[in-house]
């Protein structure tokens, strides 16, 4: 279905702008400002993809080695992960989320759930019946 040049650019707009809006809120729900949004996002894909080289992780997280090098050194040094050998590779090592990766990546969550539920429970029972198909459609956009 095509949508009339106005109309669509409009809808396109406005629906950008609301998820940019949504997700600066959503970041500001942080529980430990300590940690950088990279390191966050780094962390969270060893928690969705589990151990990895610091080659891998930097290829999955779409950033440089060095960068990525310095990402893991500080969240090592936070004791947030924590590296081992490489079974087959001497030159390699793996790096794994610890248990408190664990935990501040659930307190993160928690708090930015927190912050949506105070929200939606503002609204009516239509609007959040609205909301839940938005989600459907939005996953289905997304590839999800």
């Amino acid at each position: 279905m095509k949508l009339e040049h106005g109309v669509g650019t409009d809808l396109a707009g406005r629906l950008r702008l609301s998820v940019v809006r949504l997700n600066r809120r959503l970041r500001s729900q942080r529980t430990d400002e300590t940690i950088s949004l990279t390191q966050i996002s780094a962390m969270a894909t060893l928690h969705r993809c589990g151990s990895m080289t610091p080659s891998e992780l930097a290829a999955t997280e779409r950033v440089r080695p060095p960068s990525m090098t310095r990402v893991i050194a500080a969240l090592e040094e936070d004791g947030l992960v924590s590296r081992r050998d490489h079974p087959t590779d001497g030159r390699q090592s793996i790096i794994e989320l610890t248990q408190a990766g664990v935990d501040l990546l659930a307190a993160e969550a928690s708090a930015k759930e927190r912050w949506l539920d105070k929200r939606l429970a503002e609204l009516t029972e239509d609007e959040r019946a609205a909301l839940a198909r938005a989600i459907e459609i939005i996953d289905r956009m997304a590839g999800a």
